[in-house]
């Protein structure tokens, strides 16, 4: 493997640390949203929306690391032809979703709790608890912006 391989995949490895993020912000949402089930499973559906908008970020991680390995040849095992530079354009591309991703998705997953506390109190301001939560997404999707431009562009 050259050296240019190795970077490469560590810029598809580093897209998925927004995956970690979404793992932390998904798990506190729905630890919050199963005890309010609990007093109340009628609100199944409202919670299920707050609780999954945290996994977007490791979806648009997962996105920019597979065309990562899809543009650089990983995927046809050209993993000996990529050159230094390129895997560093590749590892620099990454950085902005697996940063922004990561954080992002835990800062979503903490408006979505408490989104998820108000509407056990107040089920009629679902519209405010998910608009709040979505606003920490613009975030994410800026950054995702940013990598996949960056990662067409090599």
């Amino acid at each position: 493997m050259t050296i240019g391989a190795a970077f490469t995949l560590a810029g598809a490895g580093l897209a998925m640390f927004a995956g970690i993020g979404s793992a932390k912000g998904v798990g506190m949402a729905c630890e919050a949203g199963t005890g309010v089930l609990t007093e109340d499973p009628s609100k199944f559906g409202k919670l299920l929306v707050l609780e999954l908008l945290p996994g977007t970020q490791g979806l648009y991680g997962f996105i920019v690391a597979f065309l990562i390995m899809i543009q650089s040849g990983v995927m046809n095992g050209g993993l000996g032809t990529i050159s230094t530079e390129t895997g560093l354009q590749y590892l620099a591309a990454s950085v902005a979703i697996g940063i922004v991703g990561l954080f992002s998705a835990i800062a979503q997953g903490r408006a979505a709790v408490a989104s998820i506390a108000m509407i056990a109190k107040k089920p009629g301001e679902f519209g405010k608890g998910l608009v709040s939560t979505t606003l920490v997404e613009i975030y994410a999707l800026l950054s995702f912006l940013i990598s996949l431009l960056c990662v067409i562009n090599i």
